[in-house]
């Protein structure tokens, strides 16, 4: 099952701002810095020893998740097929079959009752 939150998205308007104030003003590190193209920049941070980051968002690309329904939130487990598994069982609805991401990592997404949709990430 679900082991912990990975991220949150917020949007921000630029990016290297955000990130200075999150690590040289509060103090917090970068955790993951990924580009996917000409445009995606996956920026993480978290306080140190944080389990959970914040997901320095870009708003041409993050927008569209982050509307009604739209949270912006990943989970993790371990298994991701045996979860998806576990989770439809109980009747959670999923959008697909666990795909590969860019990145490697195998997920898919799911939504509650009222349609907030969660990504579910490998790892």
């Amino acid at each position: 099952m679900i082991t912990h939150l990975h991220s949150a998205t917020i949007l921000v308007g630029d990016q290297e701002e955000a990130l200075r104030f999150y690590v040289s003003t509060l103090g917090w590190e970068k955790r993951e810095d990924l580009r996917f193209g000409p445009v995606h920049r996956f920026l993480s941070v978290a306080p140190p020893g944080a389990v959970t980051s914040i997901v320095l968002g870009q708003p041409e690309v993050y927008a569209r998740e982050l509307v009604p329904g739209g949270t912006g939130i990943t989970v993790m487990t371990p298994d991701v097929a045996a979860t998806q598994a576990e989770m439809s069982a109980r009747g959670v609805r999923f959008a697909g079959q666990p795909q590969a991401m860019p990145w490697g990592t195998k997920a898919t997404w799911f939504t509650d009752p009222f349609g907030n949709e969660y990504f579910l990430l490998e790892g």
